[in-house]
């Protein structure tokens, strides 16, 4: 893996703090995953926009008792603390301001520190390769909103619980789930020459993230089947749990 210099060629996080008597009630309210059904590991998620289209896409885990710790993309983190301030201004619960986490791999997975050995362009190099190979996308500010959960397969990390209750977009996410299905949807994919950003669009193919390698660059993108077949991008294998139809199972 070839690995930049430039510090801003990678991606920074930031973590929120959420916690008091009505943190959980107000963020199930919020994120497409089950609140009450977190743990100590770091659990993807989103916040969605009315349209059902993901706004925030974070990490989130119970740290304690009413006390819950969300990653972001440090890019919306001021964003998702003043919408965690507007909607929760009647809640009991307070928001940390955003401090710095860092990417990196443990044990094969992608997760997140604190310690600043981990702090280094090579950690965070190592993280992005293995999210984009094993589907763990990250949204930055230049993708908020343009990606519908099942797009992404969220529903198929445990990112989604369609029998919780109401969240915001719910109506729509629920109604793509139960009714039809995605035609384009999340893709892991080589391609040579430089390496899109995020947003991006190949024709119609639209990158979600990317990252540069000895071969050009392998990403994640939303594609429909039929676009990537006529593209000049190699499809590559996902986890297997990421390999199944998006939409729901009959």
């Amino acid at each position: 893996m070839t690995q930049s210099s430039n510090p801003s060629a990678v991606p920074q996080f930031s973590q929120l703090t959420i916690q008091g008597e009505d943190a959980e009630k107000f963020l199930q309210g919020q994120l497409t995953c089950d609140v009450t059904k977190l743990g100590l590991s770091y659990q993807a998620a989103a916040i969605g926009n009315l349209k059902g289209r993901i706004e925030f896409g974070i990490w989130i885990k119970k740290q304690a008792e009413k006390h819950y710790d969300v990653v972001i993309s440090a890019n919306c983190a001021e964003s998702l603390q003043a919408h965690l301030n507007k909607y929760g201004a009647f809640s009991k619960f307070e928001t940390s301001a955003p401090a710095a986490i860092y990417p990196c791999v443990l044990a094969n997975e992608p997760t997140f520190s604190h310690k600043d050995d981990h702090n280094t362009i090579a950690d965070t190099q190592a993280w992005m390769a293995c999210s984009i190979a094993t589907g763990n996308y990250w949204i930055v500010a230049t993708t908020q909103g343009q990606f519908q959960p099942q797009e992404l397969r969220l529903h198929q990390r445990g990112g989604m619980d369609y029998d919780k209750g109401c969240y915001l977009g719910q109506e729509v996410i629920a109604r793509i789930y139960f009714k039809s299905a995605p035609k384009a949807f999340l893709h892991y994919v080589q391609g040579t020459g430089e390496a899109p950003s995020a947003g991006d669009k190949l024709d119609k193919i639209q990158v979600v993230n990317a990252i540069k390698n000895d071969d050009g660059f392998t990403a994640l993108v939303v594609a429909r089947p039929e676009q990537l077949a006529e593209s000049g991008l190699s499809i590559l294998d996902l986890p297997a749990a990421l390999q199944v139809d998006v939409a729901r199972p009959k």
